[in-house]
């Protein structure tokens, strides 16, 4: 007969060390928490304390004149909403099926693996190495010039590993009892991926889409070659017209311009307004994700 050996009794020494150790990575995890919020408090306050004079309703409405040392950067700010908004109408929706072909349609294999190796990579590509492919892809070999289209595809390709990856394991969250319930009642699989597992995996795909949202909307490299122009008095009036943006206007400000000391607190209120526009539109999502997560808590299973 096979006696039941029992486990030894944790000691208080063990115990001990355990909850020593458990606190120290608690404080760990706590410490660097402050850090990254004491450094973006830093920045914060040292683009306020330098380019708050800039900042007024003649800077934030009018164009720019005399070699951009004077005027405002309306069109700048025109230009980084309509990157943006355009980077995440392409990316969000190719990403998501990417996402929902991945984890539910795929068949789950060493072609998979691949794929998703291959995703992860493209995440740390830096984004010049964006910006070079879309001037030879979008700029030159579909003949797009230098605009907003051509700028947007390549931020959409910029942010789509973001929003793959985040999707994907929004869609892995969600739990299978709830696909089986669904294919239970008769549903198909599109409609069961379509009205169940999609609103529950919704509002934490969209963190991904606010993350790519935030990285689009500040890159210089990927726009520089194929949509930012050096300067412009007109508001772009089609997505193949070229445009001044925020991010490019201060690498302009800051390096190329011909009175660079003279509008330091043009470059730092720029930058400023960059950062509150950034904030802007994330805390539209942010706020729209919420909504969906009150709203749908439980999925609900319509066949």
């Amino acid at each position: 007969m096979n006696e039941a050996i029992s486990k030894p009794p944790e000691t208080m020494h063990g115990r001990g060390r355990r909850r020593l150790m458990q606190g120290g990575m608690f404080f760990l995890f706590r410490l660097a928490a402050v850090i990254n919020a004491l450094a973006l408090a830093i920045i914060v306050f040292f683009l306020v304390k330098n380019g708050w004079t800039a900042i007024n309703w003649t800077f934030l409405t009018q164009m720019p004149y005399d070699s951009m040392t004077r005027g405002g950067i309306l069109p700048c700010i025109v230009g980084t909403v309509y990157l943006s908004v355009c980077s995440m109408m392409i990316a969000f929706p190719l990403g998501a099926a990417s996402a929902i072909y991945l984890n539910e349609y795929a068949r789950q294999g060493i072609m998979v693996r691949i794929i998703r190796f291959g995703i992860s990579n493209l995440a740390g590509v830096p984004s010049v190495v964006f910006g070079l492919f879309g001037l030879a892809v979008f700029v030159i070999w579909l003949d797009l010039g230098i605009s907003i289209l051509s700028g947007a595809l390549t931020l959409g390709f910029l942010t789509l590993p973001v929003i793959i990856g985040a999707s994907e394991e929004a869609l892995k969250a969600v739990p299978d009892t709830y696909r089986e319930a669904s294919l239970g009642l008769g549903a198909t699989k599109w409609q069961t991926i379509y009205r169940v597992v999609l609103p529950a995996a919704l509002p934490s795909m969209l963190t991904g889409g606010i993350l790519a949202l935030s990285r689009a909307a500040g890159e210089t490299a990927a726009i520089m070659f194929t949509a930012a122009v050096f300067f412009t008095t007109l508001l772009p009036k089609s997505i193949m017209e070229p445009v001044m943006a925020l991010p490019y206007h201060i690498y302009v400000l800051a390096t190329a311009g011909t009175e660079i000391e003279k509008t330091r607190h043009l470059q730092y209120g720029t930058a400023l307004v960059l950062i509150t526009l950034v904030l802007g539109m994330n805390l539209v999502a942010i706020i729209y994700r919420a909504r969906l997560r009150r709203n749908d808590n439980q999925p609900v299973i319509a066949v």
